[in-house]
Protein backbone atom coordinates (compact mmCIF):
# COMPACT_ATOMS: atom_id res chain seq x y z
CA UNK A 1 0.00 0.00 0.00
CA UNK A 2 2.10 2.66 1.27
CA UNK A 3 5.69 3.67 1.93
CA UNK A 4 7.12 2.03 -1.16
CA UNK A 5 8.94 3.53 -4.09
CA UNK A 6 8.26 3.40 -7.80
CA UNK A 7 5.38 4.38 -10.04
CA UNK A 8 2.95 3.23 -12.66
CA UNK A 9 2.57 5.10 -15.91
CA UNK A 10 -0.77 6.15 -17.35
CA UNK A 11 -0.41 4.20 -20.57
CA UNK A 12 -3.44 3.72 -22.83
CA UNK A 13 -5.22 0.46 -22.17
CA UNK A 14 -4.90 -2.18 -24.87
CA UNK A 15 -7.98 -2.55 -27.00
CA UNK A 16 -9.58 0.74 -25.89
CA UNK A 17 -10.00 3.44 -28.55
CA UNK A 18 -8.14 6.69 -28.04
CA UNK A 19 -11.38 8.69 -27.92
CA UNK A 20 -13.05 6.45 -25.31
CA UNK A 21 -14.18 8.12 -22.07
CA UNK A 22 -11.36 7.93 -19.56
CA UNK A 23 -11.40 6.61 -16.01
CA UNK A 24 -8.39 8.14 -14.26
CA UNK A 25 -7.14 6.25 -11.20
CA UNK A 26 -5.20 8.54 -8.87
CA UNK A 27 -3.80 6.31 -6.17
CA UNK A 28 -0.83 4.96 -4.25
CA UNK A 29 0.80 1.53 -4.39
CA UNK A 30 -2.51 -0.22 -3.67
CA UNK A 31 -3.49 0.84 -7.17
CA UNK A 32 0.00 0.71 -8.69
CA UNK A 33 0.26 -3.10 -8.42
CA UNK A 34 3.20 -2.94 -6.04
CA UNK A 35 5.07 -6.24 -5.77
CA UNK A 36 3.03 -8.01 -8.42
CA UNK A 37 2.78 -7.92 -12.20
CA UNK A 38 1.03 -4.83 -13.52
CA UNK A 39 -1.55 -6.91 -15.36
CA UNK A 40 -2.48 -8.62 -12.08
CA UNK A 41 -3.43 -5.39 -10.31
CA UNK A 42 -7.03 -4.41 -9.67
CA UNK A 43 -6.78 -1.48 -12.10
CA UNK A 44 -5.84 -3.81 -14.97
CA UNK A 45 -8.62 -6.15 -13.89
CA UNK A 46 -10.99 -3.18 -14.01
CA UNK A 47 -10.20 -2.59 -17.68
CA UNK A 48 -10.91 -6.24 -18.39
CA UNK A 49 -14.19 -6.06 -16.45
CA UNK A 50 -15.28 -2.97 -18.38
CA UNK A 51 -14.55 -4.67 -21.68
CA UNK A 52 -16.37 -7.86 -20.65
CA UNK A 53 -19.46 -5.91 -19.61
CA UNK A 54 -19.55 -3.84 -22.76
CA UNK A 55 -18.42 -0.50 -21.34
CA UNK A 56 -16.24 1.47 -23.72
CA UNK A 57 -14.22 3.30 -21.09
CA UNK A 58 -10.44 3.46 -21.13
CA UNK A 59 -8.61 3.19 -17.78
CA UNK A 60 -5.57 5.37 -17.19
CA UNK A 61 -3.56 4.43 -14.12
CA UNK A 62 -1.91 7.54 -12.68
CA UNK A 63 -1.08 5.80 -9.41
CA UNK A 64 2.35 5.96 -7.82
CA UNK A 65 3.73 3.90 -4.96
CA UNK A 66 4.36 6.02 -1.90
CA UNK A 67 2.00 8.73 -3.14
CA UNK A 68 0.40 11.15 -0.69
CA UNK A 69 -2.61 13.40 -1.08
CA UNK A 70 -0.24 16.33 -1.52
CA UNK A 71 1.66 14.56 -4.26
CA UNK A 72 -1.54 13.54 -5.99
CA UNK A 73 -2.79 17.11 -5.86
CA UNK A 74 0.43 18.35 -7.43
CA UNK A 75 0.20 15.85 -10.29
CA UNK A 76 -3.53 16.23 -10.86
CA UNK A 77 -3.66 19.32 -13.12
CA UNK A 78 -1.44 17.73 -15.74
CA UNK A 79 -3.36 14.45 -15.56
CA UNK A 80 -6.68 16.26 -16.00
CA UNK A 81 -5.38 18.30 -18.91
CA UNK A 82 -3.78 15.30 -20.61
CA UNK A 83 -6.54 12.73 -20.21
CA UNK A 84 -9.71 14.82 -19.72
CA UNK A 85 -11.27 12.04 -17.65
CA UNK A 86 -14.97 11.38 -17.38
CA UNK A 87 -14.40 9.70 -13.99
CA UNK A 88 -11.63 10.08 -11.41
CA UNK A 89 -11.12 7.36 -8.80
CA UNK A 90 -9.28 8.90 -5.84
CA UNK A 91 -7.48 6.25 -3.78
CA UNK A 92 -5.17 8.32 -1.58
CA UNK A 93 -4.57 9.13 2.07
CA UNK A 94 -3.08 5.95 3.49
CA UNK A 95 0.48 7.21 3.25
CA UNK A 96 -0.51 10.50 4.84
CA UNK A 97 -2.02 8.62 7.75
CA UNK A 98 0.97 6.35 8.25
CA UNK A 99 3.18 9.44 8.34
CA UNK A 100 0.92 11.11 10.88
CA UNK A 101 -0.05 14.04 8.68
CA UNK A 102 -2.67 16.21 10.33
CA UNK A 103 -6.17 15.12 9.37
CA UNK A 104 -6.99 18.73 8.47
CA UNK A 105 -4.19 18.68 5.89
CA UNK A 106 -5.37 15.39 4.40
CA UNK A 107 -8.89 16.79 4.21
CA UNK A 108 -7.71 19.97 2.52
CA UNK A 109 -5.72 18.06 -0.10
CA UNK A 110 -8.52 15.62 -0.86
CA UNK A 111 -11.01 18.47 -1.03
CA UNK A 112 -8.83 20.23 -3.59
CA UNK A 113 -8.48 17.03 -5.63
CA UNK A 114 -12.24 16.51 -5.66
CA UNK A 115 -13.06 20.13 -6.48
CA UNK A 116 -10.48 20.36 -9.25
CA UNK A 117 -11.71 17.12 -10.81
CA UNK A 118 -15.33 18.22 -10.63
CA UNK A 119 -14.49 21.60 -12.13
CA UNK A 120 -12.84 19.72 -15.01
CA UNK A 121 -16.13 17.92 -15.62
CA UNK A 122 -15.25 14.58 -14.07
CA UNK A 123 -17.38 12.46 -11.75
CA UNK A 124 -15.57 11.27 -8.62
CA UNK A 125 -15.33 8.00 -6.76
CA UNK A 126 -13.64 8.39 -3.38
CA UNK A 127 -11.92 5.32 -1.94
CA UNK A 128 -11.50 5.35 1.83
CA UNK A 129 -8.70 4.04 4.00
CA UNK A 130 -8.20 3.36 7.69
CA UNK A 131 -5.18 3.68 9.95
CA UNK A 132 -4.03 1.10 12.55
CA UNK A 133 -5.18 1.86 16.13
CA UNK A 134 -1.63 2.36 17.38
CA UNK A 135 -1.79 5.91 15.97
CA UNK A 136 -4.13 6.81 18.80
CA UNK A 137 -7.90 6.56 19.14
CA UNK A 138 -8.63 10.18 18.24
CA UNK A 139 -6.42 10.26 15.14
CA UNK A 140 -7.66 6.88 13.94
CA UNK A 141 -11.30 7.93 14.39
CA UNK A 142 -10.89 11.33 12.74
CA UNK A 143 -8.93 9.89 9.83
CA UNK A 144 -11.55 7.26 9.12
CA UNK A 145 -14.38 9.79 9.41
CA UNK A 146 -12.94 12.30 6.95
CA UNK A 147 -13.76 10.15 3.91
CA UNK A 148 -17.44 9.95 4.75
CA UNK A 149 -17.52 13.65 5.54
CA UNK A 150 -15.95 14.53 2.19
CA UNK A 151 -18.30 12.19 0.33
CA UNK A 152 -21.29 13.92 1.89
CA UNK A 153 -19.92 17.41 1.39
CA UNK A 154 -19.17 16.93 -2.30
CA UNK A 155 -21.99 14.44 -2.96
CA UNK A 156 -19.70 11.76 -4.36
CA UNK A 157 -19.92 7.97 -3.95
CA UNK A 158 -17.60 6.36 -1.44
CA UNK A 159 -15.90 3.02 -0.95
CA UNK A 160 -15.74 3.22 2.88
CA UNK A 161 -12.66 1.01 3.33
CA UNK A 162 -10.74 -0.31 0.36
CA UNK A 163 -9.29 -3.29 2.27
CA UNK A 164 -12.52 -4.20 4.06
CA UNK A 165 -12.69 -7.82 2.89
CA UNK A 166 -9.01 -8.67 3.29
CA UNK A 167 -7.77 -6.62 6.25
CA UNK A 168 -8.19 -9.45 8.77
CA UNK A 169 -6.66 -12.15 6.55
CA UNK A 170 -2.85 -12.19 6.61
CA UNK A 171 -2.74 -14.61 3.68
CA UNK A 172 -4.10 -11.89 1.41
CA UNK A 173 -0.99 -9.75 1.90
CA UNK A 174 2.57 -9.98 0.66
CA UNK A 175 5.45 -10.67 3.05
CA UNK A 176 5.58 -7.00 4.09
CA UNK A 177 2.11 -7.35 5.59
CA UNK A 178 1.03 -4.16 3.83
CA UNK A 179 0.57 -4.80 0.12
CA UNK A 180 -2.18 -7.15 -1.11
CA UNK A 181 -1.18 -10.22 -3.11
CA UNK A 182 -2.13 -10.89 -6.70
CA UNK A 183 -4.84 -13.23 -5.43
CA UNK A 184 -6.39 -10.37 -3.45
CA UNK A 185 -6.74 -8.02 -6.42
CA UNK A 186 -10.14 -9.31 -7.58
CA UNK A 187 -11.39 -8.65 -4.05
CA UNK A 188 -10.22 -5.04 -4.27
CA UNK A 189 -12.02 -4.64 -7.56
CA UNK A 190 -15.11 -6.12 -5.94
CA UNK A 191 -14.99 -3.32 -3.35
CA UNK A 192 -14.82 -0.64 -6.04
CA UNK A 193 -17.22 -1.95 -8.66
CA UNK A 194 -20.63 -1.42 -6.96
CA UNK A 195 -19.85 2.26 -6.42
CA UNK A 196 -18.21 2.73 -9.82
CA UNK A 197 -20.78 1.12 -12.08
CA UNK A 198 -23.51 3.78 -11.51
CA UNK A 199 -21.00 6.42 -12.64
CA UNK A 200 -20.42 4.48 -15.85
CA UNK A 201 -24.14 4.68 -16.51
CA UNK A 202 -24.17 8.42 -15.95
CA UNK A 203 -25.20 8.37 -12.30
CA UNK A 204 -23.70 10.46 -9.53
Amino acid sequence: MLLACGSVSGARAAGAPADAPVILVLGDSLSAAYGIKLEQGWVALLQARLRAKGYGHRVVNASSSGETTGGGLTRLPRALATHQPAIVIVELGGNDGLRGLAVADVRRNLSSIIRSSQQAGARILLVGMRIPPNYGAAYTRDFQALYGELAREYKVPLVPFFLEDIAADESQFQEDGIHPTAAAQPVLLREVWPQLEPLLKGGR
